[in-house]
């Protein structure tokens, strides 16, 4: 995410880094790019993502990338939003999921 957020910053999109308080004081996410948005917990983190989001795609990464699809997959299917979701499948990474 942080080459992603750089390139869109660097080309003047708007980037808003939105992360719990306890990961951001380990320095767990590293540099901001951007703006930063600090919330007391992650399910706090996906309701901002969802308030500050025109849509949402998730790129290669773990279990909680996963969970985070999933649950805005399917607040879509609860009509809790309309909002693009999608799969960035760089080298095949999610093809044996």
């Amino acid at each position: 995410m942080r080459c992603v957020s750089i390139a869109a910053h660097v080309r003047g999109s708007q980037v808003l880094g939105i992360i719990p308080t306890t990961l951001a004081e380990r320095n767990f996410a590293g540099k901001t790019i951007g703006e930063e948005l600090r919330v007391p917990t992650m399910q706090d983190r996906i309701w901002k993502m969802l308030d500050n989001s025109d849509a949402f795609i998730a790129l290669p990464g773990g279990i909680g990338t996963l969970e985070e699809n999933f649950q805005i997959a399917s607040w879509a299917q609860l009509n809790i939003h309309h909002k693009p979701i999608g799969l960035l499948n760089v080298d095949s990474f999610l093809t044996n999921y």
